[in-house]
């Protein structure tokens, strides 16, 4: 066999998600209740647009969650063995930017390296003596990029013509790609012009969307095809930028997502409990999350953490590649992240629950015998799954920004994981430096506000969706309203 397949514990979760998130589509369409509520999300053109987003980080994600171990050549009488590197499809499809690896910095669309280099007298010299006839000298000079425009003879004369001709290619098919999406779509679907004053889905603003995500990645690879450049330049090792914002996905999806599910086993379980047999049981659980609230998170998240790290590295026969062991650190601390997260939830379902309790249907069933698990479960759970719904959704995109702050202060993914917290400490020494490496806090910048912002516009339109106080006192916009008084 050419390759060895690699399981780790955050791609067993994720695909176990996916096939949850699968299953609930699933019941949604048999659920005429719940289709109206997540047909009135996606009536938000501003939810239907960041959905798209979020669905094109998450195909990344799973491409990312793939993984194997290319075979070593075959000895004579010997076992099978495979590198020690593992890959995944993601990087097969990036092999590219793998494989144009510098030395050090270098600028977004350049061709020198961004730091002087003692350069030999043969490179940079016409001829090895210089005017006096003296033999020329080694001098500083900026090198050469070794995959940066390699193609042109003169970077000073062709570069501007080289850039302008990739860039107009690839802007162009982009938006050849967008029309064709538009035809096979039905254009009738998304150009036409009472489309926004009807009840249905904001189909505009998805085409929109997918239209300008098409056109930046074919740009993105007609400016890196073939001799071309680095697209958002690379780092101090010399990684090409693009390729490390790429592989970050991942991992800010797995800490927002399985963060936020490790919190609900605790937080449903003792919310509920708490609301529906109150007394001395209520007493017990608000004792233990308002202890725990009053703990700051940050440093009950570096003891665990820390502990964590002594574990891994006190059993390194548990892992045989480094990324088996990241992948073991980033799945415990979402674990920890989980587990000193829950009492916000906890609250909210614990409120909830003592005025579900009230009501005569429940009421009725404690009447006629039926047991407390079974009402719980039965009559209390279904009823505040809106509750853990938008919080699930809120939550996601806050620890995606806690994942920085973590790893801002060294307590988060591990140093080997590529992740937007680790380009942000990475830029702490970069932006302080003479002249300014600024294009790897930037591209994290980016691609973090672009993550986190969809998320919460997201997470907007499905608390106004469930929450029948929200759609209670949301404005009116004023075009409905004109249109209202018209009819009257």
């Amino acid at each position: 066999m050419s390759f060895k397949v690699v399981v780790l514990w955050t791609d067993v979760v994720l695909w176990i998600m996916l096939a949850g998130l699968f299953t609930y589509v699933m019941v949604v369409r048999r659920d005429a209740a719940l289709r109206a509520t997540w047909r009135r999300v996606f009536h938000s053109a501003a939810a239907m647009a960041s959905c798209v987003v979020l669905v094109s980080m998450l195909g990344l994600t799973l491409l990312d969650s793939l993984h194997f171990r290319r075979a070593l050549p075959a000895v004579a009488g010997g076992a099978a063995a495979f590198d020690t590197r593992t890959e995944s499809l993601l990087d097969v499809t990036l092999q590219r930017l793998i494989a144009s690896r510098e030395n050090s910095y270098s600028q977004p669309l350049a061709t020198h390296g961004f730091v002087k280099e003692t350069v030999p007298p043969e490179a940079n010299a016409k001829a090895v003596l210089d005017a006096s006839g003296s033999p020329a000298l080694p001098r500083r000079a900026f090198p050469r990029l070794k995959h940066g425009g390699t193609g042109l003879a003169d970077p000073q004369r062709d570069w501007l013509s080289d850039v302008a001709v990739r860039l107009g290619g690839g802007l162009l098919a982009g938006l050849a790609l967008a029309g064709g999406l538009a035809l096979a779509g039905g254009l009738r679907l998304v150009m036409r012009s009472r489309l926004q004053q009807e009840a249905g889905p904001a189909w505009r603003a998805a085409w929109w969307t997918l239209s300008v995500l098409l056109v930046l990645l074919t740009t993105a690879v007609a400016l890196s095809w073939g001799q071309g450049y680095h697209v958002l330049g690379t780092d101090r090792t010399g990684n090409d930028v693009l390729y490390i914002s790429l592989k970050s996905v991942r991992t800010a999806f797995v800490i927002g997502s399985l963060a936020t599910v490790a919190t609900l086993p605790l937080a449903l379980a003792l919310g509920i409990a708490a609301g529906y047999f109150k007394g001395w049981v209520d007493d017990v659980i608000q004792y233990i999350y308002t202890v725990l609230s009053s703990v700051p998170n940050i440093l009950l998240i570096a003891a665990c953490v820390l502990m964590v790290q002594v574990f891994l590295d006190k059993h390194p026969e548990l892992f045989e590649t480094g990324l088996e062991r990241a992948d073991l650190k980033i799945f415990l601390l979402c674990v920890i992240l989980g587990l000193t997260g829950w009492a916000g939830l906890c609250r909210l379902l614990r409120a909830e629950t003592l005025k579900l309790r009230e009501l005569e249907y429940v009421q009725a069933a404690t009447a006629f015998g039926v047991g407390p698990w079974r009402i719980m479960r039965k009559h209390i759970l279904p009823n505040v799954m809106h509750l853990v719904l938008i919080t699930t959704v809120i939550e996601f995109s806050s620890l995606i920004l806690y994942e920085a702050v973590l790893s801002y202060v060294g307590v988060g993914v591990d140093p080997a994981m590529n992740s937007f917290g680790g380009m942000i400490n990475q830029a702490r020494s970069e932006m302080s430096r003479e002249p300014v490496v600024w294009w790897s806090f930037a591209a994290a910048f980016v691609f973090m506000v672009a993550v986190v912002l969809a998320a919460n516009l997201f997470a907007d339109a499905v608390r106004d969706a469930f929450d029948p106080r929200a759609r209670t006192h949301r404005p009116v916009k004023m075009h409905t309203a004109r249109a209202v008084s018209n009819k009257g």
